[in-house]
């Protein structure tokens, strides 16, 4: 009972309702820092690279606006300046810098190094002295407005009439809103376009719904406002609902922005663990001729194993190749193709029963260096496909079955097609 009465009066108190999903401003701050460090290599290594350093510069923005904006630390820069609520143009400020860098990168970023239009460039020197102006008309307001009473976490209601800050208030919520429409609205017609890498479409559709996020940020923060001009109140619109909205915008944001280089850099260690053991089949086999193997280093990474296993195959098999024999290679290619496999997979199926049989004459003549003298460029070269080949010792059986029947025993392609036609 007690319970049931507890959760009704949460819901007829929505800011109590919402302090239960109360997000500390750390979080964001945390996971922004983090995005920033996952960056920061690929920034240094690429300096001259003008997105990568806005990147970096809007991630270090975002970061230090949720830094300012904490409690703790609205109260430290007001007590170390001496100045109640000198907080508030910083983070004004530092929010404003982080609207007009949002569009500075997603105008750059979307139409790329080489676009640099005249159009480009005047966007681009449009949102510097727009949001350049901004930022010296909040300093201005507040200078000309009297706010002597600190307030940590409700500045914008409280102040919300008195004049000065009433405008300053007004005047960094509307180019925050401006600016996040704008850049929503690039970033959604960028998702749209074709041709772009799955992780990057991620990364971008997590960047819209986080600045879209933002739009009920300043609409709950509009709205408490107006109210207050109107005499009512709905202070919890902008003390317990716009809060964790932004933590959360800011959280789906440094994930677009992580995405596309974690997806890629994941993608990429994956892929060469895949070869990586995608070569083993082949590599157990030339041991078996080599007698041994590479030898483990700990600390090797995965692309030098890699490295060393298919330095390891062709440096075996460059010798073994002379012990092949190609016309049971070439007999066995058209055995495959006489299966009904397709002529990649047909050549890797006949390269797998020649290094075999090379294998076992390599065995039965240990002291022999072989008589053939093979082109061997295209076997070094689809050392992977030979050793997918080798995984499948059933088809290799067929292959090799075929190959050994007798010629008239095997119907040519033309009399397997006219065979699969009959009703």
């Amino acid at each position: 009972m007690t319970h049931a009465h507890g959760s009704f009066e949460l819901a007829l108190n929505p800011a109590g309702l919402l302090d239960e999903f109360y997000i500390s401003f750390w979080i964001p701050a945390a996971v922004l820092t983090s995005a920033l460090v996952i960056k920061l290599p690929t920034i240094v290594r690429l300096w001259k690279d003008p997105l990568l350093r806005a990147v970096g510069g809007l991630l270090l923005l975002a970061c230090s606006v949720f830094v300012f904006a904490a409690p703790a630390t609205i109260a430290w820069t007001n007590r170390v300046t001496g100045v109640p609520n000198i907080a508030a143009p910083l983070v004004y400020s530092l929010l404003t810098a982080f609207c007009g860098s949002c569009l500075l990168l997603i105008i750059a970023w979307r139409n790329g190094l080489s676009d640099r239009t005249a159009a480009t460039r005047r966007a681009m020197s449009w949102v510097i002295t727009l949001y350049s102006g901004v930022i010296v008309a909040l300093w201005v307001l507040f200078v000309l407005a009297d706010a002597p009473v600190e307030r940590r976490q409700d500045l914008d209601t409280y102040y919300a009439s008195t004049p000065f800050m009433r405008e300053e208030i007004l005047l960094y919520l509307l180019a925050h809103t401006v600016a996040v429409l704008i850049t929503s609205r690039l970033i959604w017609n960028w998702v749209r376009t074709d041709g772009l890498d799955a992780w990057l479409r991620w990364g971008l559709k997590s960047l819209g719904v986080g600045y879209a996020m933002n739009l009920i940020f300043d609409g709950a923060k509009l709205t408490a406002v107006v109210a207050r001009w109107t005499g009512h109140d709905l202070d919890w619109l902008s003390t317990s609902l716009a809060p964790p909205v932004a933590a959360l915008s800011a959280i789906l944001i440094a994930v677009g922005f992580i995405l596309p280089h974690a997806g890629q850099y994941l993608h990429e260690r994956w892929r060469v663990r895949l070869a990586h053991k995608e070569l083993r089949p082949l590599y157990v086999l030339m041991r078996t001729v080599n007698g041994s193997g590479v030898p483990f280093v700990l600390r090797a990474t995965w692309e030098l194993r890699l490295i060393r296993r298919e330095t390891f195959i062709r440096d075996v098999l460059l010798p073994l190749a002379r012990h092949i024999d190609e016309e049971q290679r070439q007999r066995s290619y058209d055995a495959a193709l006489a299966l009904g496999f397709e002529p990649g997979r047909a050549k890797a199926l006949a390269a797998a029963v020649s290094v075999q049989d090379a294998v076992d004459a390599k065995r039965s003549s240990p002291d022999g260096d072989g008589s053939g003298d093979p082109d061997t460029t295209d076997l070094l070269q689809e050392i992977a496909a030979v050793s997918r080949a080798l995984r499948h010792p059933e088809e290799i059986s067929a292959v090799r079955a075929r190959a050994a029947a007798p010629a008239d025993s095997v119907p040519d392609m033309s009399d397997r097609s006219r065979e699969r036609a009959r009703p």
